[in-house]
Parts: C-alpha cells; structure tokens; sequence
C-alpha cells in the first residue's frame, strides 16, 4: 500500500483584526491573524449565519505582503497547511491549537472596496504618481527616420 499524505487547505473570508509584522530572533518576519469564514450552509435558527473563525499565520515575504496590504475587514483567499500544535500552559494543563500556514494568498476585494490602505501602499493610485509623456516630435519624411 502506497504512503499517501496530503495538507491543502484552501479559505477566502475576511480579516479579524489588522495584522501586525513582527520578527523572529532570528529576524524572520512573522505575522499572525484571525480569519472569519461564513459557511455557506448551516444558518440556524433563523437567518443568523455560521461563521468559522481560522487562526493564520504567514512567514517571510508572505507576512510582509499581508501587512502591507490587508486590515482588519479586508478579504482575502489563503492557500496553506494545516498544522497542530500541543503545550502544557503555566497550571500544568495540557493545551491543543490548530492553525493555518498560509503559503499564498490572493486579493478578493475590488479596489474601491479595499480602502485606503490598499491605495496609499500602491504608488500607482496616487495622483502625480505616473510621469507624463514626453512631447512627441513630428517628422517631416522618411528621410529623417533611422531605419
């Protein structure tokens, strides 16, 4: 029998809080957020929605993209693994998480709907940002061209 393992977890819904950059001791740039889901079927009781709540953490580039460009309410589509974790808390208790390692993650909202984060950090955006062209010389013949 073949040793089959497979970690994919693919999820799109919108930031619990703005992330913030931090650093390891090492000074890998690191950054942690929560992520609310809502499912598509399961509302209960009425039409109150279900929502799943994800802990993400992204490493590298990608935590540096993240801070960059996401706050808290911004959607966003993560593509990761999924990780547990175990430790044994101050009172001696044994203690389980669960977190997603986000390897990617894709822009969900227009950029009308994204904020003003999202159009400060681009230079584009920003009035005077693009050069104008420079004045366009008319020639007279093809005996002017280089070619």
């Amino acid at each position: 029998m073949a040793n089959f393992n497979f970690n994919k977890v693919m999820l799109g819904g919108r930031l619990t809080v703005t992330p913030e950059l931090k650093q390891t001791t090492a000074g890998v740039p690191v950054c942690s957020f929560g992520l609310a889901v809502n499912r598509r079927f399961g509302a209960k009781d009425g039409n109150q929605p279900q929502v799943d709540f994800f802990n993400v953490t992204a490493w590298r580039n990608t935590a540096e993209f993240i801070c960059k460009y996401f706050t808290k309410g911004s959607s966003i589509f993560v593509v990761g693994t999924i990780q547990n974790r175990s430790w044994t808390d101050a009172q001696g208790v044994k203690r389980y998480a669960t977190d997603v390692i986000a390897d990617e993650v894709q822009f969900v909202d227009s950029r009308a709907e994204a904020g003003a984060n999202e159009a400060a950090a681009d230079p584009y955006t920003q009035q005077g940002a693009i050069p104008e062209p420079a004045a366009m010389q008319s020639v007279s013949g093809d005996e002017d061209l280089p070619f």
